[in-house]
């Protein structure tokens, strides 16, 4: 039987600041349409905040630090991906466009997600 390929395994900082170009791309095509514009605004700010937060968290001075600081880029992850499915659900003609990106932005919060758990959890046990 054939095995289905898997993606690569790429470090959460390169794949956050990845998305971040891409949503950064993404939101340069949306300045023509007025509403797209504010729309664009608000999913650059939060997309971008997601891969600060992670390269913050990376950094952090402790295990609280470092928790504290990826739960604030899961809840921009979770933002991001509003904005995203808003912008689509709103301008149809983007929506086709945009679901790799929305697809992106649910992974990632999936991975902050379990990585927030996780470092809650090992810190409660010690």
């Amino acid at each position: 039987m054939a095995q289905t390929p898997k993606k690569p395994v790429i470090d959460l900082m390169d794949r956050t600041f990845a998305f971040a170009v891409r949503v950064t791309r993404c939101c340069r095509t949306l300045t023509k349409d007025p509403v797209n514009r504010i729309l664009g605004t608000q999913l650059l700010r939060a997309a971008t905040s997601v891969g600060a937060m992670v390269e913050e968290a990376r950094a952090g001075e402790s295990r609280k630090d470092f928790i504290s600081k990826n739960a604030i880029a899961l809840k921009e992850a979770r933002e991001t991906n509003y904005w995203l499915r808003l912008v689509a659900a709103s301008d149809p003609k983007l929506a086709n466009r945009l679901q790799d990106l929305i697809q992106e932005s649910k992974e990632i919060r999936d991975i902050l997600g379990a990585v927030v758990r996780t470092a809650r959890r090992n810190s409660s046990k010690q």
